[in-house]
């Protein structure tokens, strides 16, 4: 339990050292409001999320932490999720990048917005992780996994990446940014491939999962798709 906590520690650090990195060194200054704000907006939930993980369920924060590309079995999923991590970073970067030249202009109405947006994607990731104990960050069934059909999951399938994304597209909003939204489109296709991919893998390794893929229609985002 204390190596998984002391883990999780030391990866978070490192997350807010690289994101701090991602943000101030393309913006080139610290007078960057949008980027304090966001980067707190961002990493206070998302500390207290792990926090509440190591004291309720250690077994899925430790599998939320196999978010590494390496991890995944398939090597067309270490692409998918190697795109995904670099589009992460790249979020930060581009939209920091267009302060600095001012590409783009959001008003602070959008910038609050955008950190809205990005709160109620980690709100999502929270309701994921408080009915879901195997929401791991890699494609696998674990010995003892059952289907989740309620919270969230009773709407659509892959709630833990419409969180995700909608985290994704509330970044550059926060950061003063409209062509940081672009960097959703590369995410969205490899989101999209690893769905499908993931959903041939449940209907084959997890019983029940056939029959929930048809009483839950949408994948994604509710009413799209």
């Amino acid at each position: 339990m204390k190596d998984l906590n002391r883990k999780a520690i030391v990866g978070t650090v490192q997350t807010l050292v690289v994101l701090l990195a991602a943000v101030f060194l393309p913006a080139w200054t610290l007078h960057y409001w949008q980027g304090w704000l966001c980067l707190a907006v961002f990493f206070i939930p998302a500390s207290a999320i792990s926090v509440w993980m190591a004291r309720n369920d250690p077994a899925l924060l430790a599998r939320r932490m196999q978010a590494d590309a390496t991890a995944e079995k398939k090597a067309a999923m270490r692409v998918a999720q190697s795109i995904a991590s670099v589009a992460f970073v790249a979020d930060f970067c581009i939209s920091a990048f267009d302060h600095r030249f001012g590409w783009s202009h959001v008003p602070v109405a959008g910038v609050i917005a955008g950190d809205l947006i990005l709160l109620a994607g980690l709100a999502i990731s929270f309701e994921v992780a408080r009915v879901n104990s195997y929401a791991s960050a890699i494609i696998e069934v674990a010995e003892d996994q059952k289907v989740i059909s309620n919270g969230p999951y009773a709407h659509v399938r892959h709630p833990l990446y419409s969180g995700a994304l909608t985290v994704l597209l509330g970044i550059p909003l926060a950061l003063g940014s409209w062509w940081g939204m672009l960097v959703s489109l590369p995410v969205m296709a490899a989101l999209i491939w690893r769905i499908h991919d993931e959903e041939r893998f449940l209907v084959k390794e997890l019983p029940g999962y056939a029959e929930y893929r048809e009483k839950v229609r949408w994948r994604l985002v509710w009413c799209v798709w």
